[in-house]
C-alpha cells in the first residue's frame, strides 16, 4: 500500500494520537452539521455534557421551558457567547432563569476533592475532520477541536510533500475564511486558529482577512526559529502530543487565555476607542511557566530562577501568568507554597495588565495589590499575606520600622529586568526584611562557626545569613541581557560547575520569528575629524588623559559641532525617517551628557525655526537641573510640560524627535521609534539596551536605522554578540579574591583591628542609634582619616580608596550568591562602608582648557554603512567579577602642544590652509577695525551684533578675490554664513572690547 503523503495522512496521524489520549473522533454530519452551520456549536455533544454533569439543573429548566428547552438554552447560550465571549463563558458558565449551567469543569488543584475530579473527567473532548461551517458556501475546515460541543481550536493542515506549507495555510485563513462567519467571529466561538505543517506551527486569535497577524507557535531550533528535528516523527508533533492534550488544553483555557484591552489614542493623545486582543500563550511562554511551576513543586521554596527572554518575547504576559500560578500553587499536603508573590517592576503597563489578567483568571478583585503610596502600604500587604503585590525595589529599605517583628512567611519574588533590580542596599534590605532565618539557624548553617563566638560575632553571622540565599524566598528574575552578576546570583548551577539560565528565548529567535526588528541591519557610522590649535604662548605640562578628555569635551560641546550634527540629523529625518511607518515614524537622539541634551534641544529648536519646518518638534529628557553660563535648565521648562507627560506626548503626531541623556535609554517602549542618532560612547550591555529601544514592531514598521557619530561598527558587534543566543559565564567568581583585597588594604596601615571592632560594636549593639552613637563613630573613624591624610603617600591614597570600593562591591555580591561566612571580612566590610564616606574627596587635579585651545578644522565623514552581522555560534560567555588593581597610579603628564598634536593626528583630515586662512582673515580684518572696536566698548554684546553683521558682509565682499569659493559660499549659503558669523562672534567681541586695554 502506498504511503499517504498528503495532508490527509497528517490529519489521520493527528486524529489517532488525540483519540488515544482520550478524545472522541466526532463526525459532524447530517442534522449535527445543520445545527453547526446555524449555531457554530456541536449541539449534540453540548447537551450530552449538560445532561451528564448537571441533571438537576437541566430538569429545572425543562419545567420552565417544556418542549422548547433545547432551543431556549441554545438561544441563551448564543446570546451570552456573543456578548461575553467564549473564554468567559467556559470559565464561569451561564445563568438561565435562575439556573447556573457550567460549560466545562477545570482540573481541580488537589486530587483530594473526588467530586470535582469526577466532574472534570466528564468533560467531552472531540476532534472533528472536514467540518462544514457555512450556510453560504460549501467551505470546510480541516480539523476542529471542541470541548463539550464548544469550538476551541481550528486547524488548517498542509504538507510540503504536496508542495504546500504552513504559509499556504495562513493564506487560506486570510483569503478563504470570512471573519463574518459565526465560527470565526472574534471572541464569540473558536478561540485560536492554528496553521500547521510537519515543520512549523503558527497561530492567530483574530481573523481579519489580509490584516490577519500570525504568531509563530514553534519551540525554537538551537537558538533560532523553527523546530528541532525529531527522530521518527513530525517536528510539530508537540502540538497534539503536548499542547492539545486534555489536561494541557483545560489548563490553557482556565489559567492562561485572557482578553487584553488597550486604549486607542488620536494624534492629540485623547482616547477615541478601545481595542481588544485575545491573548493565547506562545509556546515559550507556556513552557517557561509550566517548567517553573513543576520545578517549584519538586524543590519547594529557596531556589532561584533566571529567565533570559529577549525583547519581543511577551515578558509582561509571562510575568502575569507566572505571578498568578505561583500565588495558587500548593504542595502535596494542599498547603499554599508561598504566602505572597511580590512583583518588582518600574513599568506602569505591567501594573494594569497584571491586575486585569488575574481578575479575568480569578473573577474576583483583591488578589493583586499595587503599591502606589508609601512603604507603609507595602508593609501592610506583607503582613496581610496579600496573594500578589506589585511594587518597586526602592520601597523596601523603608519598611523595617513599619512591619515590626511580623511573622515571616514564604515569598516568591519576580524581578522584571533583573539587571536593574538585583544589587545594592535596596535588594539587601528586601532580603533581610523577608528572611525568616533565626540566629540559631544562621549559626547551624555555618558549620565552621566556633562555639565561643562573641555576641557581636553571632549577630554578624545572622546578618550574613540573611543577606544571602534564603530558604523562605525564591527569586524569579526576567531579563533579556543578563550581566555576569545576574547569572551568578540567579542562574542554576549546571554539571559544568557554571550557572545557567533556567529558560531561554533568545534575541536571535525573536528576530528570526519577527517579534523584534534587527536594529543592526541598517547601521551607519560617521567619524568626526577635527583639528585644534593652542591659543596661549605657554606650553604647560598637564595630565595627558584628562587633557585629551577635556579637549574632546570642548569639541563635542562646540556650537559648530552641535550645529553640524543637528543639520545632518534633521535633514536625514526629513529625507528618510518621516516617511516610514505611514508617516508616523519617530527618532531618538542619544547624547553624551545632560549639558549635551540641553545644547541639542536649543540647536534643534533653532534649526527647525530658521528653516520654517512646521511639521516636526523635538522634546528633551534629562534628570534634575543643568547649569550653563549662569542659566538653569530643566526638562519640564524646556518642553513646556511635566516629566510624567512625556511618553504620552511623544506618542502623538506632534513630536517627532526625543533627545535623551540617560533617561529612556532602557525600558522605554515606543513602537513608532524607527531611527536612532547616537552621539555618545556605548559599550557592552548599555549598547544593547540603548539600541534595543528601536526593535519593537508595529503595523507598517519594516525596518530601523541607526546613525552613529561616535561608535565603531566592530565595537557594537562585540557588545551585541553575547546576548544574541544563550548567555553564559566563563567561570564563577572566586570568593578568595576578597582575601587579596583585604591583604592590600591591611598593608596600607590606615586602620587598626581595634578600630574595626569598635565600629562593629556600635553597629551591632542592638541599641537605637542616637546622636551620641554618631559622635563615637566619627571619633573612631577620624583616627584612620588622619593616617590616610598625613601618613599615606599621596600616590597611594586613591589606590586605597579604589581597593576599598572594590572590596565593598565584591563582598556584597558574594554574600548574595552562596553560603560564605567569614566574620572578619564582614567586620571589615561594615567598617569600610563608614570610612569611605569620611575620606577626603580630593579627586585629581582638574584640567580646564576651553580658553587655551581653539577648533581650527572640523568635518563629519561617513565611514561605515550596511548591516552588522552577528555570528551564530550557540552562545557566548561573559567574564565574571574580577579583582582589578587599584586606581591611584600617577597620571602621565605631557606638554599641551604634544597632546594637541597627537589628537590632531588621530582626528585630523585633509583641510586646506586656504580655508583656514580665509576664516582667520575675516576675523583679523574685523578685530583691526577701529570703528568697530569703539562700538564694542560702548555697547552691550546684543547691541553690538548689528554693527558686527554689516562689517562682516563688507569684509567678505572685499576679500572675494583671494578665495572666491569660500567667500561665495558665505554669500550664497545663509546657513553657512550664520554658522561662521556665530562661530567667531564671541572671540571678536572679546578681542575688540579688550583692544588697547
Amino acid at each position: 500500500m502506498a504511503i499517504d503523503y498528503t495532508e490527509k495522512g497528517l490529519e489521520t496521524n493527528l486524529e489517532e494520537w488525540l483519540v488515544q489520549a482520550g478524545y472522541r473522533s466526532r463526525r459532524i454530519e447530517g442534522s449535527a452539521s445543520e445545527d453547526f452551520k446555524k449555531h457554530a456549536l456541536d449541539v449534540e455533544m453540548l447537551f450530552e455534557f449538560l445532561e451528564s454533569t448537571q441533571p438537576k439543573e437541566m430538569e429545572r429548566l425543562r419545567k420552565v421551558y417544556k418542549e422548547q428547552t433545547k432551543e431556549k438554552i441554545l438561544e441563551r447560550l448564543s446570546k451570552e457567547l456573543n456578548s461575553r465571549g467564549m473564554i468567559d463563558c467556559i470559565r464561569h458558565g451561564i445563568k438561565d432563569y435562575g439556573v447556573t449551567l457550567k460549560l466545562a469543569f477545570n482540573q481541580p488543584v488537589s486530587y483530594m476533592n473526588q467530586t470535582l475530579l469526577e466532574m472534570y473527567t466528564k468533560n467531552i473532548f472531540t476532534i472533528s475532520r472536514q467540518v462544514y461551517y457555512s450556510s453560504q458556501n460549501n467551505n470546510s475546515i480541516d480539523m476542529l477541536v471542541s470541548l463539550n460541543g464548544l469550538p476551541i481550536a481550528v486547524l488548517e493542515l498542509k504538507n510540503p510533500l504536496t508542495n504546500q506549507t504552513v504559509d499556504d495555510a495562513k493564506r487560506q485563513y486570510m483569503n478563504d475564511r470570512d471573519p463574518k462567519e459565526l465560527l470565526f467571529q472574534f471572541k464569540k466561538r473558536a478561540i485560536v486558529f492554528f496553521a500547521v505543517d510537519p515543520d512549523e506551527v503558527y497561530m492567530t486569535t483574530r481573523l481579519e482577512k489580509e490584516k490577519t497577524f500570525f504568531l509563530p507557535f514553534n519551540k525554537g531550533n538551537n537558538g533560532g526559529k523553527g523546530n528541532p528535528p525529531v527522530s521518527d516523527d513530525y517536528k510539530t508533533a508537540y502540538l497534539w502530543k503536548e499542547i492539545l492534550q486534555k489536561n494541557s488544553l483545560i489548563d490553557i483555557l482556565f489559567r492562561f487565555v485572557f482578553v487584553k484591552q488597550e486604549d486607542i489614542l488620536d494624534s492629540t493623545g485623547e482616547i477615541i476607542d478601545k481595542k481588544e486582543t485575545v491573548i493565547f500563550p506562545r509556546y515559550h511562554q507556556l513552557d517557561v511557566v509550566r517548567k517553573i511551576e513543576s520545578d517549584v513543586k519538586q524543590f519547594g521554596v529557596g531556589t532561584n530562577y533566571l529567565v533570559q527572554h529577549s525583547a519581543g518575547s511577551g515578558k509582561t504576559n509571562s510575568i502575569s501568568w507566572l505571578a498568578h500560578r505561583l500565588a495558587k500553587i500548593h504542595d502535596n499536603e494542599d498547603n499554599a507554597i508561598f504566602n505572597s508573590v511580590i512583583v518588582i517592576t518600574d513599568r506602569r503597563v505591567l501594573d494594569k495588565q497584571l491586575q486585569d489578567a488575574v481578575y479575568q483568571l480569578e473573577h474576583k478583585a483583591g488578589m493583586v495589590a499595587k503599591i502606589d503610596k508609601d512603604s507603609s502600604q507595602l508593609a501592610q500587604e506583607l503582613v496581610n499575606n496579600t496573594r500578589i503585590i506589585i511594587t518597586t525595589l526602592q520601597k523596601f529599605p523603608f519598611i523595617m520600622e513599619k512591619v515590626g517583628e511580623f511573622e515571616r512567611g514564604k515569598y516568591a519574588i519576580i524581578i522584571d529586568e533583573a539587571h536593574s533590580s538585583q544589587g545594592g542596599k535596596s535588594a539587601t534590605a528586601m532580603t533581610n526584611i523577608l528572611s525568616d532565618k533565626t540566629l540559631e539557624e544562621a549559626l547551624e548553617a555555618d558549620r565552621t562557626a566556633e562555639e565561643n563566638l562573641e555576641d557581636i560575632d553571632e549577630k554578624i553571622v545572622e546578618t550574613i545569613a540573611k543577606s544571602g540565599k534564603q530558604d523562605n524566598i525564591s527569586f524569579f528574575a526576567f531579563t533579556a541581557t543578563p550581566k555576569a552578576k545576574t547569572l551568578e546570583k540567579f542562574g542554576r548551577m549546571g554539571e559544568d560547575g557554571k550557572p545557567h539560565a533556567f529558560h531561554v528565548y533568545s534575541m536571535r529567535q525573536a528576530i528570526e520569528e519577527g517579534f523584534i526588528l534587527d536594529v543592526l541591519k541598517n547601521y551607519t557610522t560617521y567619524k568626526t575629524y577635527y583639528k585644534v590649535a593652542k591659543m596661549i604662548e605657554d606650553d604647560p605640562e598637564v595630565s595627558s588623559k584628562k587633557a585629551s578628555r577635556e579637549i574632546a569635551k570642548y569639541v563635542s560641546l562646540h556650537p559648530h559641532n552641535i550645529a553640524q550634527k543637528t543639520e545632518i540629523m534633521i535633514e536625514h529625518f526629513r529625507r528618510v525617517t518621516r516617511h516610514k511607518i505611514g508617516g508616523r515614524a519617530k527618532a531618538m537622539v542619544v547624547t553624551g551628557s545632560r549639558l549635551h541634551a540641553v545644547k541639542y534641544k536649543q540647536a534643534f529648536d533653532k534649526y527647525i525655526s530658521d528653516k520654517g519646518y512646521d511639521d516636526m518638534k523635538a522634546v528633551v529628557a534629562f534628570s534634575g537641573m543643568v547649569e550653563d553660563k549662569g542659566v538653569s535648565y530643566t526638562e519640564p521648562l524646556m518642553n513646556g510640560f511635566g516629566e510624567k507627560e512625556l511618553p504620552d506626548k511623544f506618542h502623538t503626531d506632534e513630536y517627532k524627535v526625543l533627545l535623551v541623556a540617560e533617561k529612556y535609554q532602557t525600558g522605554f517602549d515606543e513602537p513608532l521609534l524607527h531611527t536612532m542618532y547616537v552621539d555618545k560612547k556605548l559599550d557592552g550591555i548599555k549598547a544593547v539596551q540603548t539600541l534595543s529601544r528601536l526593535n519593537r514592531t508595529c503595523k507598517g514598521k519594516n525596518d530601523t536605522f541607526v546613525l552613529d557619530f561616535v561608535n565603531e561598527a566592530e565595537d557594537i558587534k562585540e557588545a551585541f554578540q553575547p546576548y544574541y543566543e544563550v548567555t553564559g559565564l566563563e567561570e564563577v567568581t572566586n570568593p578568595n579574591l576578597l582575601y587579596d583585597l583585604q591583604r592590600e588594604l591591611d598593608a596600607s596601615q590606615v586602620y587598626t583591628e581595634e578600630e574595626i571592632l569598635e565600629v562593629c560594636k556600635l553597629e551591632f549593639s542592638g541599641k537605637k542609634k542616637t546622636p551620641k552613637t554618631q559622635e563615637k563613630l566619627n571619633a573612631i573613624l577620624d583616627k584612620a582619616v588622619e593616617r590616610y591624610k598625613h601618613e599615606l603617600p599621596k600616590e597611594r591614597q586613591e589606590d586605597f580608596k579604589s581597593t576599598a570600593g572594590k572590596f565593598i562591591r565584591t563582598y556584597s555580591f558574594i554574600l548574595q550568591i552562596g553560603p560564605f561566612v567569614d566574620v572578619d571580612l564582614h567586620k571589615l566590610y561594615v567598617y569600610l562602608n563608614y570610612l569611605l564616606k569620611k575620606l577626603p574627596k580630593q579627586g585629581a587635579e582638574s584640567v580646564y582648557l576651553a580658553d587655551e585651545v581653539a577648533l581650527e578644522y572640523y568635518r563629519n565623514t561617513m565611514v561605515f554603512e550596511g548591516s552588522i552581522s552577528l555570528v551564530v555560534k550557540g552562545g557566548a560567555d561573559l567574564k565574571p567579577v574580577s579583582h582589578g588593581g587599584g586606581g591611584g597610579k600617577e597620571e602621565a603628564k605631557d606638554k599641551l602642544s604634544s597632546i594637541i598634536n597627537r589628537l590632531n593626528e588621530r582626528f585630523g583630515t585633509d583641510f586646506t590652509d586656504t580655508d583656514r586662512l580665509s576664516y582667520e582673515q575675516i576675523k583679523e580684518d574685523i578685530i583691526n577695525n577701529d570703528d568697530l572696536a569703539q562700538k564694542a566698548k560702548n555697547n552691550t554684546k546684543e547691541n553690538f551684533k548689528f554693527s558686527y553683521e554689516k562689517a562682516f558682509l563688507d569684509i567678505v565682499i572685499g576679500r572675494m578675490g583671494q578665495n572666491e569659493k569660500f567667500f561665495m559660499k558665505i554669500l550664497e549659503d545663509s546657513d553657512f554664513k550664520a554658522t561662521v558669523m556665530e562661530y567667531m562672534f564671541d572671540e571678536i567681541y572679546k578681542g575688540l572690547s579688550n583692544k588697547g586695554a
